[in-house]
């Protein structure tokens, strides 16, 4: 199996934004976005994941196969992210019960 060449400047440019979306993540965290900072957070976790699956992993050059079973793992996340959010976003709708 042969691979390709990738130049240095794209990993140095992919490290770059790596740690640019870190440095973004922790300034994020200092404000207080309610309910948007668990959706900032993920969105620029996601954002990293795909970075890192897509050029450290090389999954840009790897067969359907693998891209079949990424995308089986990807759409596994989202079930779980929708049902998570679905409980965490829910739940002051109903009132608490009051005890005696």
């Amino acid at each position: 199996m042969t691979h390709q060449v990738v130049p240095v400047k794209t990993y140095a440019t992919v490290f770059g934004s790596l740690i640019a979306l870190t440095v973004l993540t922790v300034g994020i965290s200092k404000f207080d976005m309610g309910e948007f900072n668990f959706i900032c957070a993920m969105s620029i976790a996601v954002a990293k994941a795909a970075l890192v699956l897509w050029f450290f992993m090389d999954v840009r050059r790897s067969s359907s196969m693998t891209r079949l079973f990424i995308g089986a793992g990807l759409f596994w996340i989202a079930i779980l992210l929708v049902f998570l959010l679905s409980d965490y976003l829910s739940r002051g709708w109903l009132p608490l019960p009051k005890w005696l």
